[in-house]
């Protein structure tokens, strides 16, 4: 790898582990012969799915399989397959699905639709989201060692919450065990681009490496004082603002270092799980898991942006390398006690996942000769805990009743952000050093932002079904769920009058030019800015619903499965008053209530051939930051975001046919189409504010999603092919899917649009483009794994390829006038190939699972841009470098 950035001596600056989800239940090795499965086979290896309305298999049907038998289409996703894929979070698994996408930091896109399509469930419960500009939880929080099972539900079906357009995902963790066992695992991963290469870090806390800061990163008492008294900067003297400035900058947060060798990723786990007979029917289970990852990750980029229409011309041109420290801290306990056929479970749930951020950059503005260096130095906590009590009865043969009750909270801490940015002007005095003046403009920029996100989630819920007979159930259920969510943000800007003869204080790197002995000499004028007019915003939904549905086997070769759903919800954002001399508060609220049918018929032609018909309204709800206009500053993408009070809902029609095949036990092939019509997406656009780029959201009139899959899982079994002794239990797997996928904004000449702080509609053509794609939206995805396994003992080689084509990422810069029109920028994904390989050896008398990681192997690169036809801007353009990780697992 070349050295990241020229400026590295400019610094004045002075998985992969996921044994365990195998061992807490494995599924049964599958025959080597091509038989068909029979109904036993297929239960001995049936993955515990927990859903909302309880078993998803309807009575009747002729096998057990859950693809094949479940009312609705569905992809399940065993602890086997989970696996399989060697993927360290439920994210990367997830990825290998047909149709879905991750996108970003673990935000899942169901054949290419956005996250705000996504719905994720925890054993049938909602989720909060730690994150300020989303209401989903990202996927790659649940480290793969947790769950038990993933489904994705591609139609909608009524027991399901109504927020549905591309799918729901549904997270099983293990309730009782099977076995007693316990498992210790451990693995250490180098990367091609980060490992021993040069990085930057800053000191931070001498904790940090636990994922947990010691404390040092706490408000400073100043400061937590002054934000109580509910006061202005405005109302404090020069020499109290100087003061409070004083406190703000340690030497141990704002000052970044070289690291020449960064350090290997290392991983480890320990998951247990018993169960006791306590006499009669009662059988009590326990199932623990702590887990504990620390990795590292440098990524050089290019990024740049314009700001004309022909994007001939860089308003800003950045090379900038960042180093990531992501530790993720886990552990779950699961309490389980079954008699009879009912099933009480009580999950608790604690993930902490926490990144240090560290980031230079070096670069111009406009084109223009100064250079600039920027240095952000991040300390970012995301956190989610939850419990959860999930009781199955069966009450009768006939009745049953299932009831759910959740209280989580997740939380996203940054308790101190520092940017500093110094400028190489070229003229005087100092015109061939790095200065920074400290004028919040062109010759020097310091910045320091706090921010606390948290978010609660009540949710509880009853399902009941009657089955008067074999062929026919009847279910019917109520649903609770109110979330609240308060986000606070603050950022000031330091200002001094660093000029004339004390010009050369601008020379000082970050720790000492913000110290306290220098901010409180009055005769350099430093004084905190405050950049944040509203800090402070809380937002609330609270839904009510209920349903009615029927699942009726009608024919042994047809079944009807369909019903309605009732939503009543109110949504609401406000900011919160904190300064005593400016107490207003703006508020938005969206009140709404919806019917929600939804039918789905399968006609079982064949014994292992059937088809499926779907159709279904559901809706789609803004995101809370998304209500609010307030820029939000997100350090991922780099961008600023506005929000816009005038969304609403989407509503959506889906419909969906597919034809299904399952020929031998796991082996099948399907095919399918699907069409799904959107009434007010909501898509973002960008505009210009003062001189930068800021992202804000808008309701499309409408839109189009069409498109097709192919599937095809299928067993080789090569003893028949050699009479070698190494082959005569080994087979060959091919699992491979294909997503075909169109989508198209549909933009009249008369249609307008509501835009903040605007009180009369626009044209949407000024902000939307009639026959673009939605955001998010990859015409092809394909997903390809070719392996080698042994159906006797544990042993598996697996070369997994994904391919993602290009997709809109961020609308091009409009601004709601004529006179400016940009190409929207495109992410590049293309071909990625990996290479996972598991080996049991018995050593000693115990048996050990070894497993080996190639990730990226061919050196792809993450490309971002916006072109158009003649010139090229980088959004953002590194090297992601190629993963190694070699774990060591064993069971007791």
């Amino acid at each position: 790898m070349a050295t990241p950035l020229q400026f590295a001596g400019l610094l004045l600056l002075s998985t992969a582990l996921t044994a365990p989800a195998a061992l807490a239940q494995t599924a049964t090795p599958a025959p080597a012969s091509d038989a068909p499965a029979t109904a036993d086979d297929a239960a001995a290896a049936q993955p515990e799915v927990s859903v909302p309305g309880g078993d998803i298999v309807v009575v009747g049907r002729r096998n057990a399989n859950i693809q094949q038998n479940a009312p609705a289409v569905v992809s399940v996703l065993s602890s086997a397959d989970i696996a399989r894929t060697g993927e360290g979070n439920i994210a990367g698994a997830l990825g290998r699905v047909t149709g879905l996408s991750v996108v970003g930091n673990g935000f899942v896109y169901v054949r290419g639709l956005g996250d705000r399509y996504s719905l994720a469930l925890l054993n049938g419960s909602p989720l909060p989201s730690p994150e300020p500009l989303k209401r989903v939880v990202p996927l790659d929080l649940f480290p793969t060692n947790i769950v038990s099972s993933s489904l994705v539900q591609k139609s909608y079906s009524v027991n399901f919450p109504g927020e549905f357009g591309g799918g729901v995902i549904n997270l099983t963790t293990n309730a009782v065990p099977k076995e007693s066992f316990l498992t210790f695992s451990g693995g250490i991963g180098a990367n091609t681009e980060t490992t021993s290469y040069l990085g930057y870090v800053y000191q931070g806390s001498k904790s940090d490496w636990t994922g947990f800061d010691n404390g040092s990163r706490n408000t400073q008492p100043a400061l937590a004082g002054f934000w109580k008294s509910g006061k202005q900067l405005t109302d404090l003297t020069a020499a109290q603002n100087a003061a409070l400035a004083g406190q703000l900058f340690s030497p141990r947060f704002v000052t970044a270092q070289r690291w020449d060798h960064v350090a290997p990723n290392y991983t480890a786990s320990v998951t247990g799980g018993t169960s006791f007979d306590l006499g009669g029917d009662l059988t009590l289970g326990v199932i623990a898991t702590a887990g504990y990852s620390n990795k590292w990750q440098t990524r050089d980029s290019t990024q740049q942006y314009s700001t004309t229409s022909d994007i001939s011309q860089l308003a800003s041109d950045f090379e900038r390398v960042t180093t990531d420290n992501r530790v993720v801290v886990n552990g779950l306990l699961g309490l389980g006690l079954e008699f009879g056929d009912n099933q009480l479970r009580w999950t608790n749930l604690y993930i902490r996942d926490t990144q240090k951020n560290t980031r230079m950059g070096l670069g111009r503005k406009d084109e223009n000769p100064p250079l600039f260096m920027r240095q952000d130095t991040a300390w970012y906590e995301r956190q989610l805990i939850d419990t959860q009590f999930v009781g199955e009865f069966k009450l009768t043969p006939e009745l049953s009743v299932d009831v759910r009750g959740t209280y989580a909270n997740s939380q996203r801490e940054a308790p101190n952000e520092f940017t500093t940015e110094y400028v190489k002007t070229g003229s005087g005095p100092f015109g061939d050093q790095f200065i920074n003046l400290l004028n919040n403009g062109a010759n020097g920029t310091a910045l320091i932002r706090y921010s606390d996100l948290n978010e609660d989630l009540w949710s509880g819920g009853v399902d009941v079904t009657y089955k008067p007979f074999d062929t026919l159930s009847l279910s019917a259920g109520y649903a609770y769920a109110r979330t609240d969510r308060t986000s606070e943000r603050r950022e000031y800007a330091i200002t001094a009058a660093l000029s004339g003869t004390y010009e050369g204080v601008g020379l000082l790197r970050p720790d000492l030019l913000l110290s306290q002995n220098v901010i409180t000499r009055p005769e350099l004028g430093f004084r905190l800015q405050d950049n944040e007019p509203n800090p402070l915003f809380g937002a609330k939904l609270v839904n009510h619903a209920g349903y009615g549905k029927l699942s009726w086997q009608l024919t042994p070769e047809l079944l009807i499965d369909g019903g309605v759903r009732y939503e009543k919800a109110r949504q609401s954002v406000e900011t919160i008053p904190v300064f005593s001399n400016n107490p207003s508060v703006f508020s938005n609220v969206i009140r709404k209530d919806y019917w929600l049918p939804a039918a789905t018929v399968t006609w079982q032609f064949q014994p292992n051939m059937q088809l499926r018909a779907n159709a279904s309204q559901t809706i789609a709800r803004p995101q809370f930051r998304e209500l609010i206009f307030q820029p939000y500053f997100d350090p991922d993408t780099n961008r600023t975001y506005y929000g816009n009070p005038y969304l609403t809902d989407s509503k959506l029609f889906n419909t969906e046919v597919r034809y299904e095949w399952y020929f031998a036990r796991d082996q099948r092939v399907s095919l399918a189409g699907f069409f799904k019509k959107i009434d007010k997406p909501i898509e973002s656009f960008i505009s210009i504010i003062s001189g930068n780029f800021a992202t804000s959201f808008g309701n499309a009139p409408k839109a189009d999603l069409y498109g097709g899959e192919l599937e095809a899982q299928k067993y080789f079994d090569l003893s028949r092919w050699s009479d070698a002794a190494m082959f005569a239990s080994r087979r060959l797997v091919l699992i491979g899917n294909y997503t075909y996928t169109q989508s198209k904004l549909k933009v009249g000449s008369g249609d307008t649009i509501l835009v903040y702080p605007a009180s009369i509609g626009s044209p949407s053509s000024a902000y939307f483009q009639d026959g673009a794609p939605l955001s998010g939206q990859s015409d092809h995805l394909v997903n390809l794994q070719l392996g080698m396994e042994d159906t006797d003992r544990l042993s598996q080689q697996t070369f997994i390829l994904s391919y993602a084509s290009k997709r809109v990422t961020s609308r091009g810069v409009n601004g709601g006038g004529p006179g400016l029109s940009q190409p929207d920028v495109y992410e590049y994904p293309g071909f990625n190939l990996d290479f996972v390989a598991r080996q049991g050896f018995d050593i000693y008398g115990r048996m050990f699972d070894f497993k080996l990681e190639a990730r990226n192997i061919t050196g792809r690169k993450y490309r971002e841009e916006q072109t158009n036809g003649t010139n090229t801007i980088i959004y953002n353009r590194y090297k992601p470098g190629t993963t190694f990780n070699f774990s060591i697992s064993t069971t007791f």
